[in-house]
């Protein structure tokens, strides 16, 4: 059977769309990507068009269009709750039901509307957790596996738990709104500070600084968690039911105050905590994944949803539960339900035998768009950029790992675009993780962001045990966090004791620990990306050159963006975000960019151009 299924997700948080094309992925991405606008909610009509165009047909070719969730259900779960706290909620209703009305129950018109009157497929809306699970299992390397999901909330269900063989996947239990892990996170993530739904890595990446003096009172008064990995919230602490805050004036004097206002200093209060909800989400993840392994009996797990993107808390998966081998899917949020409903469309709906992979059926997750070196160099000329060109790979690489190894920060723009929320060595900014002042420069200086911030490792795949423990567990999606090896480790002096007491995280950040400071957290852990020439090509080959000069199998890997802002996309993005930061080089594919030689203070929109011919 040959079909093609268009996979969407919209109207909530980071809508994206992938295609599939008799079971094989062809292409998926994000819409924030093409419209600039971080976790862009709107219907993905340029990651949509952009799909069609890389499989290289029309929308009358779309046998299929599987979108993410039930927007019924949901409306109906939406209208009981306001229900269930009226009069109370009358706020939140009345700013939500408009937008229920204009888009979300109108889909299937709007959905028509904009494949165009060629389209003539069949149009399918499916249970949001089932998506989730589908985009975990479907593309793994597993011909049969344990499934877990977990997130804030779909229609009614915040996780579930099951399993996969072959071309099936069954769920067998679920957690049901308004009890979920996800929402506790994002409370305490909204409580100190950060933005609902994308400062909860940010949250995860304070917590290492942070004791966890407050998980003891969370376990007692927020949340009881049941050894199954259920949970059971006591509503009265929270807010997200009724009204258009996470938490409510109970939690605030619980924890002895208002939230941080966004901005302003971060107190030892707030990494306590941090702490403190990343231990019991931590715990509350281990007992569901034990709970799972009881109930399937299978060596191995696969996961998804918002919560799985805890690189922590799976880390703790790898070396404390039950399982040989875990793969996690690498767009886990509500992106990547888009694929996992294109995926139950082609498997479980027409019953289509699905192929496993070695590997996963995943491409690296680099399903984005690339572009070609005549049209780069047309916009760079356009742009007056200085440039060289240079066809030789060898050359190319050669050049750019002595650059890292003089400790200049590179912007690596290469092939295809990374799907998910992490960049994996095209879509990257990269440094040399030996350096002492790399991690601050790049978040101060680069990304414009908070400096306590961890960056992330890109390791040669053959050399991740020698500086990591992540025992023999693959990490090619940066999903894993695992403790950097003792032999690494540097001695901390009684200076550098003292400045880890520092109340400014700044000079906490400043003590290095090991002798690749810049990808070493507080904590002594590294969020690792294991890098293959099979899934990584040109970035795999250009760590190799940085190891045959240095000796140093590895390099810090940051998303090609600023604070926010999406990760860069095009060129154009990628030359923009390269002038605007401290950035020393840029790379474009074959093309190599220094700072130093470009015309300064001149970022040139492409319509003021036009007419205009390129420099000699």
């Amino acid at each position: 059977m040959k079909s093609t299924i268009l996979g969407i997700s919209a109207f909530y948080h980071d809508s994206a769309a992938a295609l599939i094309r008799d079971g094989n992925i062809v292409a998926a991405a994000q819409e924030e990507r093409f419209t600039r606008k971080k976790h862009d909610p709107g219907f993905p009509r340029q990651a949509i068009q952009y799909c069609i165009r890389e499989a290289g047909i029309d929308a009358s070719q779309i046998d299929h269009v599987a979108f993410y969730e039930r927007p019924m259900v949901k409306f109906e779960r939406l209208l009981e709750t306001y229900r269930s706290y009226a009069p109370e909620g009358f706020e939140s209703y009345r700013s939500a039901i408009p937008l229920w009305i204009d888009q979300k129950l109108r889909l299937p018109e709007i959905i028509g509307s904009e494949l165009g009157v060629g389209f003539a497929g069949r149009l399918w809306f499916l249970d949001h957790h089932h998506s989730h699970a589908a985009s975990a299992f479907f593309p793994s390397p597993y011909e049969e596996a344990a499934i877990l999901t977990l997130d804030a909330v779909g229609e009614w269900g915040t996780s579930s738990i099951g399993k996969g063989s072959g071309n099936r996947i069954k769920l067998e239990k679920e957690q049901r709104f308004p009890h979920s892990l996800g929402m506790l996170y994002t409370a305490f993530t909204y409580y100190t500070g950060f933005r609902v739904n994308s400062g909860e890595y940010k949250l995860m990446g304070l917590a290492p600084y942070g004791e966890p003096k407050y998980a003891d009172t969370i376990l007692e008064h927020l949340v009881e968690a049941y050894e199954d990995g259920s949970i059971r919230l006591d509503m009265a602490y929270f807010n997200y039911c009724q009204g258009l805050t996470m938490t409510s004036e109970k939690f605030h004097n619980l924890f002895g105050g208002p939230p941080r206002d966004p901005e302003s200093v971060i107190a030892q209060k707030d990494m306590d905590l941090a702490a403190s909800v990343q231990l019991v989400c931590e715990e509350v993840v281990l007992k569901a994944a034990r709970h799972v392994h009881e109930l399937t009996d299978s060596k191995r797990l696969v996961m998804a949803g918002g919560v799985a993107l805890n690189c922590v808390a799976n880390g703790r998966i790898v070396r404390e539960g039950p399982f040989e081998d875990i793969w996690v899917q690498p767009a886990a949020g509500d992106a990547g339900g888009a694929l996992g409903a294109a995926l139950f469309v082609w498997h479980q709906v027409l019953d289509q035998d699905r192929v496993v992979s070695h590997t996963d059926s995943q491409s690296g997750s680099l399903l984005g768009p690339r572009f070609d070196d005549g049209d780069t160099e047309l916009l760079l000329d356009a742009l007056y950029a200085r440039y060289e060109y240079l066809s030789d790979e060898d050359e190319l690489l050669n050049r750019v790992a002595r650059i890292l190894a003089e400790e200049k920060v590179v912007g690596w723009f290469s092939g295809r675009m990374e799907y998910g929320p992490r960049a994996l060595g095209n879509r990257s900014i990269i440094g040399d993780p030996r350096s002492a002042r790399m991690q601050q420069t790049m978040n101060l200086k680069i990304k414009f962001r908070e400096s306590f911030r961890p960056f992330a490792p890109s390791v040669l795949k053959e050399h991740a045990d020698e500086l990591f423990d992540l025992g023999a567990q693959d990490s090619p999606y940066m999903l894993l966090v695992g403790p950097v090896r003792d032999e690494w480790r540097t001695q901390l002096s009684e200076e550098d004791r003292e400045k880890l007491k520092d109340p400014d995280l700044r000079v906490r950040v400043s003590v290095p620990r090991s002798t690749v400071p810049a990808i070493t957290h507080v904590d002594y852990s590294a969020r690792v990306q294991t890098v293959d020439a099979e899934r990584h090509g040109r970035y795999y080959k250009l760590i190799k050159k940085f190891y045959d000069l240095t000796g140093c199998p590895a390099l810090v890997n940051t998303s090609f963006n600023i604070r926010g802002e999406p990760m860069v996309c095009t060129p154009e993005d990628a030359y923009r975000c390269f002038m605007a930061t401290d950035m020393d080089y840029l790379v474009i594919d074959n093309f190599l960019l220094e700072k130093n030689v470009q015309p300064q203070g001149l970022l040139p929109g492409i319509e003021q151009y036009k007419e205009l011919q390129p420099l000699d």
